[in-house]
């Protein structure tokens, strides 16, 4: 728990939100710890079973905190600069690895998103599995605005969701768009006047399935943009050895079969 980023935990849900409201959760390098630290919580607790990402206040997340930023170097620890291309967390950058650790989570993440959601903000939220934005969300891919790229790991998650030229045009331009339109282009997978109670809803879903069986989906899906397939059907053979006739999943059988609630081993 920080003064950046809360967790709270329950039915096997964590339920995580970005609490600098005063600027709009902008990133500064607190920012960036906190969300790396929330996620190495998450990643060892094993009775969470789903995610809900959100931001306090009027907005998801406003980008980077340009002021505290400079200040601070390439270091998103906002100590001595490090270089941009040096590897801190597997394949990524510290502020790479803010976006895809939701990715490499081992269970699914749900990012609600309201308010602004820009430059890393919209990485961010990106990173999520799923996302679900208020029709008047503001978004935007800002850095061209600054004279800068994407560079938060935002372009190996839209290469699998955004068309290529709707990417080009806007990282090109910086455009605004709604959460009703980024819809149709590809960034949210749904659009609901409360994007929490929906995400929350669906966090529910997911935590009364398997979770063995969930976390080897996610496993699969993630690395289906990289594998031929040969490769992809050895890893469905190989992910669900790993799960069928376990103890999970024979629950989730004998719980459809005697119509009642499952209850699954973390």
């Amino acid at each position: 728990m920080s003064d950046r980023v809360s967790i709270t935990i329950e039915n096997h849900i964590a339920d995580v939100r970005l609490t600098r409201p005063d600027k709009m959760n902008a990133l500064d390098p607190a920012m960036f710890q906190a969300i790396i630290a929330a996620g190495q919580e998450i990643a060892e607790t094993s009775s969470i079973r789903a995610v809900v990402l959100s931001g306090e206040g009027r907005s998801f997340c406003a980008g980077l905190d340009m002021a505290s930023m400079a200040n601070s170097g390439n270091n998103a620890s906002g100590g001595d600069a490090k270089s941009l291309t040096d590897r801190t967390h597997g394949n990524a950058n510290d502020f790479q690895y803010v976006c895809m650790l939701w990715r490499k989570l081992p269970m699914p993440v749900i990012a609600a998103i309201h308010g602004v959601c820009f430059g890393g903000g919209l990485q961010i939220a990106s990173g999520a599995d799923i996302r679900i934005a208020t029709p008047d969300a503001r978004m935007s891919i800002m850095e061209m605005k600054w004279g800068l790229i994407p560079d938060m790991g935002g372009f190996p998650i839209w290469r699998g969701n955004v068309r290529d030229d709707v990417l080009r045009e806007l990282t090109y331009t910086n455009r605004e768009f709604s959460g009703e339109e980024a819809l149709s282009l590809g960034f949210t997978t749904y659009v609901d006047s409360d994007p929490h109670a929906r995400a929350m809803a669906i966090a529910a879903d997911i935590a009364n399935r398997n979770p063995d069986a969930i976390r080897e989906a996610k496993s699969l899906i993630n690395a289906l943009p990289d594998m031929d397939e040969d490769a992809i059907l050895m890893a469905e053979s190989v992910g669900q050895d790993k799960v069928m006739r376990k103890p999970n999943q024979i629950e989730a059988v004998m719980s459809q079969m005697q119509k009642r609630t499952a209850n699954f081993i973390d």
